[in-house]
């Protein structure tokens, strides 16, 4: 059996990083390595991860695309689901996070915003789909 256990987003500052995810939405660290280099988070089932940049290109030899702020998103997302969209925002604006998509509501009823993270990476913060 194979289940979904993690994500890691490779991040230049995991402890800063780690602390924005707190303050922005509320999650509490799982596991920090000593050396700063890698942590979890608790955020349900699935493990939200980062690693730092160096980390992962010791753990890359052909290395990889780094996100950033002045780029726009790579094409995909980690996703939130909560009753509040637009204090999630909020709180995740306030934390440092920059505004991609005020919220929307879709024809499904679905209430969707998008925010970044400080390293460029894309949050969708929405409601539940029915």
């Amino acid at each position: 059996m194979i289940k979904f256990s993690y994500t890691i987003l490779y991040v230049r500052d995991v402890t800063s990083t780690i602390t924005f995810y707190e303050q922005a939405f509320g999650f509490e660290r799982k596991f920090v390595t000593p050396d700063n280099d890698y942590a979890e988070l608790v955020t349900g089932v699935t493990s939200l991860a980062f690693a730092s940049v160096d980390l992962a290109k010791s753990n890359l030899s052909k290395g990889f695309i780094e996100s950033s702020v002045d780029r726009q998103p790579f094409g995909m997302e980690i996703g939130f689901v909560t009753d509040d969209v637009e204090n999630t925002v909020y709180n995740a604006l306030k934390a440092g996070a920059t505004l991609v998509e005020k919220p929307k509501t879709k024809p499904w009823g679905q209430t969707v915003a998008y925010v970044s993270d400080p390293d460029g990476f894309l949050i969708e913060i929405c409601t539940a789909i029915a």
